[in-house]
Formats: structure tokens, C-alpha cells, sequence
């Protein structure tokens, strides 16, 4: 362990690591002008390297807190008699602390790392009294689901910068952060509200710039409009200080007094108010999102900026990833670095992606297209085409499916970890039991090859009609249920998808066996790639698109099986043909 570590510690979620105590000024996120000079002991929590919060020492005296009155982050406790509070991510404690500091007697923390919880009850209780506050308690769970299950409801809802940097560098591979920042989810939030009750996000801020903040608005409106709000401005109140700007959203509109209280409380700390009920936002793509009453306008408010400002859903779930693909095609694209916030990040993780795409592509040609050219040199035009078609679109249209499925579910279960674990197991089963079936039912003839083509590409078809609703209606349940939930929807599509490979390389070998390694190669190689535009695709368009292409590709690869099947009955009767010279019997 590094000297400069006092804890490290590793687990599927993340690395957890906890500095050596420090005397030094108390970390804050948006720290108000008027903080006072003081010194604490604290300690840097980290996750995954890049993610940090503060822990606190803390003797169980609230009163020696009282720099957490001048943090932006806690703006919301302006309002008065909120008495229950909940706190997704408990990182440090920092936000518990406040929520008990400002005078709720009930809170609970949320927290999906168990690592986390384990620091704050066992490892450094004796450094932070948190855990042995009266009124506290803690759920080791994702946030998502444990608010579909519990019957509480809170005053308010905390959630500051939740993110682990992962978001945005793994792109669409790590929904962990990514599925909180959805309408499903905060509509999910909003539910769990008493009437007078608020949620309220804090999020990184670039003073001038409209871009994760945009985003942040833009989802807060669509939630409102799904949720039945007529003006979602009466419901939103925003103010920054420093690189962090923090969004209260209400469930009912905005009292006069909350408001008045909220405005106050920002004058004190010198906070800049970005958006209230009855003032105008200082930026106009800002009020133009604020003022969409329908969808509609909305979407034209969202439009034509060279971010990505539509509220993200679970469909399109990438809250973090907000560089339009369209933009790298921009003559003044780099131009855009001078921009304080998000547009260096993405653009690098942009461009990373595009990289991968490139050198899989090289890699593949090198190793697999021009090695085994040879291989299918000497087949017949059906077999060489037919067979490249046939092994292209199996290959890619399972890998699409795959990783669409992949990006569903994790939102759905709450880490990539558990995604990895169900889908690719019941995918890789059920496949499994497909080729296997295959050998006893078997795909011979036009009729049974095009009937198979239809009933997989119908199923991957039908999948985003029927299955988003469902999932959000077990969003709740535990997690045995939502796994054996995924696995019986991936039953169908596995087991038919299961049928391809195996079907595809009898009707190879039916014609000639010497192209056989180019089938192989061919279908790994389409799968290598399609991966990575899976992931493109998904992040530009949405993972139902994804979805939808892979059906695509099972619904077209009928017309090169039927193809080759064709060919193998030629070859078949050829072999069977006398020659002419032969006796035959009459």
C-alpha cells in the first residue's frame, strides 16, 4: 500500500481508497464567497482513482460542521421543515452530515458499494461518528431499485455529483452513473416525494457555457412533462458557485416562500441564480428549455447546439457522453477546446472510441481477412459470396444484439457487473442449446431457413415494444427477480440466434470444405468490429436502434442462406448425376 494510503481496497464496483488524515481547510464542492477561514482533519476518499470526497473526522457535534451551511450543494435546506431526507451516493458522508446538520431528524443513505458503508460502520468509525447518528441509517443498494421498493417518502432527495469519471470514459460499457440521470429514474424519484417535496442534483458547472448544466435542466423538464407538470419552470429553481451548480426540482410548484427563502439564502452566500419561476435565465438556450410546455418544443429547444442537450432515457441512457457525433466533421471542431466543461472529455473519449474502431479494423484484416484469403480463393461465386454475406450478418447481428441487450439491462440491474454476469451467461446458454437443437432439427430447405430468419428477427424486432414498460414495472423488485427476468427474455433470442453458426457451416460444407476456416474467421472478425459500433450506435441514435439492427441483420441473412442452400442441392445432384459414359439402369 502507498504511504500516503491509509485504506485500499478493491471490489466489483470499484477501488476504495482512503488518505492519511489531514489538518488542512475543509473540501468543499461550490463553496460560497462568504465560508469562513477554518481547518478540519479530514481524510481524501477515492474511487477508482479519479472520483474524491471528503471524511470528515466528526465527534457526533453537528455545530462543528457548520462550514456545510456554505456549500451550494446544500441550498435546498433554505427551505424550511423539511424533516426526511434520503441521499443517493453516500461517498464521505458529506451529504448525510448536512441533511442532519440543517435539521432532518430522519435520513437514509443509498449507497451501491458496500466497501463505502464498510468504511463509515467498521474501518473508520472511530475517525467519523456518522454511522452513530440518531435518525441515520444506511441501504447498501442500487438507488433505482431500492426507491421502487421502498413505501417511504421523503422531503427531499439529495444526489451531488454522482459519478465516477467511468461514465464518460467507458462510454456505453459502465450505466452505473448513467442510469440515475434518466426521465424513468427521475420520475421514479419524484414518486417517492411527499407532496411538498424536492429533489435536488448538483452537478460540475462551467461558468458561460451551457453544457452539462443544459442537460441536467433539459432532463428536469422532461421529467416534469412526463409527470404531468403544465409549466416545469414553477418547478425549478438553479444556482452556482464556482464549477458546480446545484438543481432544486420540486415536485409541486414553487411556493413564494421556498422561493423567496431559496433567493435569500443565494443573496447571503453570494451564489449566482441561474434559473427561478420569475425571472428570465441569463442564457437563452437555458430559457428556452425552461419555457417548453409539450415535448415538441422541447425538442426544438434542444436542437442545433453543438452539445447534445436531450434529456437522456433509459433507451438512450448516456447522460455523460453530450459531443455530437456530428461535431468531429465540424471544420472548427477543435476550436471547441477553448470551451471550459465537458467538450475536452468527450471529444478525447469521442475520438478514443473512433480509435478503437480503426485499429480493430487494421488488427482484423491483419490477422484473420488476409491470412485466410487463400481459403476461399478456389469456391464457386454462391459459396464465396453467400458464405461471406451469411457469416458477416450472423456475426454482427449477434454482437448487436448483445451489446444492446448489455446496455438495457444494466440499467435494469443496476451495475455493468451483474449485466455481464446475466446477460452473457443466458446468452451463451440459451445459444448453446440452440446449436445443439440445431442437430436435430435442422434448417434444410428454403421454408425452414426463411422461418427461422423471420421468427429471430420478429423477437429482436419486438423486444423495445414490450420490454422498456416491463422493465420499468420490476425496476423495484429484487435482484433473483430481475435477473431471472433477464434471463427468460434473452431465452428465445439465444436459443434461435443459437441456430446461425452451426446451420451457416453445414451449408458450407455441403458445397466444399475448403472454405470452412474463412467462416470462422468471417464471423469472428464481423463480431470483433460490430462491437464497437454497437456502442456508437447505441450513444448516437439509442440502444433500441441497436437492438433493431441486429434484427436486421437475421431478418437479411435469409437471402444468402437460401443461397448457399440452393448451391448445395446443385452440388449434391451433380454428385449424384451419372456421367454420361456410365451404364444406367433403365
Amino acid at each position: 500500500m502507498p504511504a500516503d494510503l491509509a485504506y485500499d481496497r478493491w471490489d466489483s464496483f470499484s477501488r476504495i481508497t482512503v488518505s492519511r488524515s489531514e489538518t488542512v481547510p475543509p473540501a468543499m464542492f461550490g463553496a460560497s464567497p462568504r465560508l469562513p477561514h477554518s481547518t478540519i482533519e479530514q481524510r481524501a476518499l477515492n474511487i477508482d482513482g479519479g472520483a474524491g470526497t471528503a471524511l470528515y473526522r466528526f465527534d457526533g457535534i453537528l455545530a462543528n460542521l457548520g462550514f456545510l451551511r456554505y456549500d451550494v450543494t446544500n441550498l435546498a435546506y433554505a427551505i424550511p421543515d423539511l424533516k426526511t431526507g434520503a441521499v443517493i451516493g453516500v461517498g464521505g458522508g458529506r451529504d448525510v452530515l448536512s441533511q442532519r446538520l440543517f435539521g432532518l431528524s430522519d435520513v437514509t443513505g443509498v449507497e451501491i458499494n458496500p466497501i463505502i458503508i464498510d468504511v463509515l460502520e467498521r474501518h473508520f468509525s472511530g475517525y467519523t461518528a456518522i454511522a452513530t447518528l440518531d435518525g441515520v441509517k444506511f441501504e447498501v443498494d442500487e438507488a433505482r431499485s431500492w426507491f421502487a421498493r421502498t413505501p417511504r417518502s421523503f422531503d427531499v432527495i439529495q444526489m451531488s455529483l454522482i459519478d465516477t469519471w467511468a461514465a464518460t470514459g467507458a462510454g456505453a460499457f459502465t450505466l452505473t452513473e448513467n442510469g440515475l440521470y434518466t426521465v424513468e429514474a427521475w420520475q421514479r424519484f419524484l414518486n417517492r416525494l411527499n407532496p411538498g417535496g424536492l429533489f435536488t442534483v448538483s452537478r460540475w458547472y462551467a461558468p458561460g457555457e451551457v453544457n452539462e448544466t443544459g442537460r441536467l435542466v433539459s432532463l428536469a423538464v422532461a421529467t416534469l412533462l412526463a409527470s404531468g407538470a403544465a409549466e416545469p419552470r414553477r418547478h425549478l429553481f438553479l444556482a452556482a458557485a464556482g464549477k458546480v451548480a446545484t438543481l432544486i426540482v420540486t415536485k409541486s410548484p414553487l411556493s413564494p416562500a421556498a422561493r423567496r427563502a431559496l433567493e435569500d439564502a443565494a443573496n447571503v452566500n453570494e451564489f449566482t441564480v441561474l434559473l427561478s419561476p420569475d425571472t428570465s435565465a441569463p442564457s437563452v438556450v437555458l430559457e428556452k428549455i425552461i419555457s417548453a410546455t409539450d415535448r415538441r418544443m422541447l425538442d426544438r429547444a434542444t436542437t442545433g447546439f453543438y452539445l447534445d442537450l436531450t434529456p437522456p432515457t433509459d433507451a438512450r441512457p448516456f447522460f455523460f457522453n453530450q459531443l455530437r457525433f456530428a461535431t468531429l466533421f465540424d471544420a472548427d471542431v477543435f476550436s471547441h477546446f477553448t470551451h471550459t466543461g465537458v467538450f475536452a472529455g468527450n471529444l478525447i473519449a469521442t475520438l478514443t472510441l473512433a480509435m478503437l474502431v480503426l485499429i480493430s479494423v487494421a488488427l482484423v484484416a491483419a490477422t484473420i481477412i488476409v491470412p485466410l484469403q487463400p481459403t476461399v480463393r478456389e469456391a464457386g461465386w454462391q459459396l464465396a459470396v453467400g458464405g461471406t454475406v451469411y457469416f458477416v450478418l450472423i456475426g454482427s447481428g449477434f454482437m448487436m444484439v448483445e451489446i444492446a441487450l448489455l446496455q438495457r439491462m444494466s440499467v435494469f440491474l443496476g451495475h455493468p457487473v451483474y449485466a455481464l454476469s446475466v446477460v452473457l451467461f443466458s446468452l451463451i446458454l440459451w445459444a448453446g442449446f440452440g446449436s445443439l437443437a440445431s442437430e436435430r432439427m435442422r434448417l434444410a430447405g428454403t421454408g425452414k431457413l426463411l422461418a427461422w430468419s423471420v421468427a429471430s428477427a420478429a423477437y429482436l424486432f419486438a423486444l423495445p415494444f414490450w420490454l422498456p414498460p416491463l422493465l420499468v414495472d420490476l425496476d423495484g423488485a429484487g435482484l433473483l427477480v430481475r435477473a431471472g427476468l433477464c434471463v427468460l427474455v434473452l431465452a428465445p433470442a439465444g436459443f434461435l440466434m443459437g441456430f446461425g453458426f452451426p446451420t451457416g457451416m453445414r451449408l458450407v460444407s455441403a458445397i466444399s470444405a475448403g472454405p470452412t476456416p474463412w467462416s470462422w474467421g468471417i464471423n469472428g472478425a464481423a463480431g470483433v468490429l460490430a462491437a464497437s459500433v454497437a456502442v456508437a450506435t447505441s450513444i448516437v441514435f439509442s440502444i433500441d436502434t441497436t437492438l433493431r439492427v441486429g434484427a436486421a441483420c437475421y431478418l437479411l441473412v435469409a437471402a444468402p442462406a437460401i443461397l448457399m442452400s440452393t448451391g448445395a442441392r446443385s452440388s449434391h445432384t451433380a454428385l449424384r448425376s451419372p456421367h454420361p459414359s456410365e451404364p444406367t439402369n433403365v
